[in-house]
């Protein structure tokens, strides 16, 4: 009775732990590539929804405001800090809200009323921080011909620019069958979506209509 009872309590003989460790290694490597792709598409919709609110914010300010409110892409010279370096520029993971052009003067706190001439009077700001730095942002005009910047939002939540920013596409720098790559539309009328550039099918809600066109 003893003996039986001290060999159901051993433990796990070395081999045993072995092979258990070899186990759970396979299964981690065979993993790997499946969570290393979730983290990137993880990443790629973080900053398209961050856009997305953006300009969510842009419409709304302008309407409840009653005046034309700017939403910019920005490039700063470090991606977690909103300060003076920032520029305007159709491929930047930041972006500011504000009355006026922000360029040189993002460090600016948000402001109803301009506190001396440089003063942007920013409604809200956000830098692409780490995750932005792996991140390609391409914001284009309609056609998709050239590169933007800007999209004005005027009372009504109407897009008030003559070329403004069309759709802006958000993809992981690493190319690969397993990444994702989103889409923020804006339509003439001030409508903002997201939409998913992988989707084929044209009546599913996430397809993109400006799909066709860089």
């Amino acid at each position: 009775m003893l003996r039986n009872a001290s060999r159901s309590n051993r433990g796990m003989t070395l081999i045993e732990l072995v092979v258990a460790v070899t186990v759970i290694a396979l299964l981690l490597l065979s993993a790997a590539p499946n969570i290393g792709a979730w983290m990137q598409n993880t990443q790629v919709r973080n900053t398209a929804s961050s856009i997305l609110a953006g300009l969510n914010r842009a419409r709304s300010e302008s309407m409840r405001r009653a005046r034309p409110i700017r939403f910019q892409l920005v490039s700063l010279t470090n991606p977690k800090v909103m300060d003076a370096s920032c520029a305007l520029s159709g491929s930047g993971v930041s972006w500011v809200v504000s009355v006026n052009d922000p360029t040189s003067y993002c460090q600016y706190a948000p402001s109803l009323v301009a506190t001396n001439a440089n003063d942007p009077m920013i409604v809200e700001s956000k830098a692409g921080g780490v995750g932005g730095q792996t991140m390609n942002v391409s914001a284009r005009i309609a056609d998709g011909s050239a590169a933007a910047s800007v999209v004005t939002f005027n009372a009504f939540g109407q897009v008030a620019d003559a070329v403004p920013i069309d759709h802006i596409t958000v993809s992981n720098v690493i190319a690969g069958g397993d990444y994702r790559t989103l889409r923020v539309e804006i339509g003439a009328g001030g409508t903002v979506r997201l939409c998913d550039m992988g989707v084929t099918n044209t009546t599913d809600s996430r397809y993109c209509p400006t799909r066709a066109i860089p």
